[in-house]
């Protein structure tokens, strides 16, 4: 996994977090397009350029509820002499078979409905007496309510310049236009103008699948009772949560008990609904860090190059990390930290990124900001470390939140944003400039 020469070589030397990060991009590929039903491409980067086959709108179409009329008829009208018009038919959204409309003629159409032919304006029915002879009208009565329905005389108040209130047809996009560039995220307005240029399917890198599982015999799930020395699984919900926001289909695996067997066998029944898999907690050094002794192999003989590597990175929180593929489809693994906090910014590092790659994103990363760090006192950073404090962003200042300690997940919740302390830095006084991940 690790080919670089720059590289660590040895089980105890340290990786630094860029290095950890540059291993995993290179080796994380996008996934292949597949072609979707347009909700099931929400979420997902389309492959391809999308062009218009046919102009929005289709057709020239009224804006308003009113009268299709000829500008001439109305010309001049006014509420003491108003335009009194021949209402020769009613021009309803969807129409097809439309009436003409001739000198002295008006025809009553709604929102929508194709200009008749002959018609070069419409004017809003506010403007009329909607043909009830009783001055001006605040809208039309529902057809079932008007026995004077298309039929009679309008009278029109106000005048009417050339294609007023008429949507032109391709006035939004043209035949032959470019809708979509491909790279483009599919969202509500996007999926939108697929379905209005009448794409039923699209051509898409889909959403990562990600299995999220948690490992230790003391975890308990939410709203079950806690035992002595047992504690409520977090990890496992932080951590498909965050899958999710970073745009990925995520699968939540219950806590694996300490258990090398149980968990090598718990993986591999999850390879067939993951793109990728991310554990968290079993990899620092403890008696009972059982995924390191369940993954910790050089490749079984059937399926070469697959292997998880173990490594020590020089950050905190976060030290202890995994990386590497497993199964015959080599299967992207990270393995994570168990403290919740070293999990989270772990997952924020190495696990976005990777999830956004397998998507064919080239924006990889949470935006970053230069900061004036707002504290009481100066943060102290260990030497050769790259600290991730948790913070508060907000008008150009950085203000931490809790302390350093990676089980301080109340603090976590708090938290916008990560304030960065490089590794050569061991003490930051209130007022410098710092580095912020912002994560809202």
């Amino acid at each position: 996994m690790s080919s670089a020469a720059t590289r660590p070589a040895g089980p105890d030397d340290l990786w630094s977090v860029d290095e950890h990060l540059e291993d995993i991009l290179s080796t994380v590929r996008p996934l292949e397009p597949i072609e979707l039903q347009l909700l099931d491409a929400q979420g997902c980067v389309l492959v391809e350029d999308v062009t218009v086959p046919v102009s929005l709108p289709p057709f020239d179409n009224s804006s308003m509820d009113g009268y299709a009329v000829r500008v001439a008829d109305v010309a001049g009208a006014e509420e003491e002499f108003p335009a009194v018009l021949e209402v020769v038919g009613d021009v309803a959204a969807g129409a097809a078979d439309l009436v003409r409309v001739g000198p002295g003629q008006a025809a009553r159409i709604m929102t929508g409905a194709p200009l008749p032919p002959g018609a070069e304006a419409v004017v809003p029915v506010e403007w009329t007496d909607g043909g009830l002879g009783e001055g001006p009208v605040s809208g039309m009565r529902a057809r079932s309510l008007a026995p004077e329905g298309a039929e009679g005389h309008v009278h029109v108040y106000r005048p009417a310049e050339a294609r007023a209130h008429v949507r032109a047809k391709g006035s939004d996009v043209k035949a032959g236009d470019l809708a979509l560039e491909a790279g483009t995220i599919l969202g509500p307005p996007q999926i939108a103008l697929l379905a209005a240029i009448g794409r039923g399917t699209v051509r898409v890198r889909p959403r990562p699948r990600v299995v999220v599982l948690s490992t230790g015999s003391e975890l308990v799930q939410p709203g079950e009772q806690l035992a002595g020395g047992q504690i409520y699984d977090s990890n496992s919900f932080a951590l498909t949560a965050a899958a999710r926001d970073a745009g990925a289909i995520a699968y939540r695996v219950g806590a694996v008990a300490d258990d090398a067997e149980t968990l090598r066998s718990t993986i591999e029944d999850q390879l067939i609904r993951a793109d990728l898999l991310v554990t968290t907690g079993g990899v620092s050094v403890g008696a009972y860090d059982v995924v390191k002794e369940a993954l910790s192999y050089a490749g079984d003989a059937d399926e070469a190059g697959s292997g998880v590597e173990f490594r020590k990175l020089a950050m905190q929180p976060g030290k202890p990390q995994g990386f590497g593929s497993i199964g015959p489809d080599h299967t992207p693994l990270l393995a994570l930290p168990g403290n919740p906090v070293s999990s989270y910014v772990s997952f924020e590092l190495f696990v976005r990124p990777a999830i956004r790659a397998l998507m064919g994103l080239t924006d990889l990363h949470r935006p970053r900001a230069r900061a004036a760090l707002k504290a009481d006192a100066a943060l102290r950073s260990p030497k050769g470390r790259r600290q991730f404090l948790r913070g508060t962003y907000a008008d150009g200042e950085a203000t931490p939140v809790g302390g350093a300690g990676s089980h301080l997940i109340a603090a976590l919740a708090q938290a916008d944003a990560l304030i960065v302390v490089p590794e050569d830095v061991e003490s930051v006084e209130p007022g410098s400039e710092v580095e912020v991940v912002l994560l809202g």
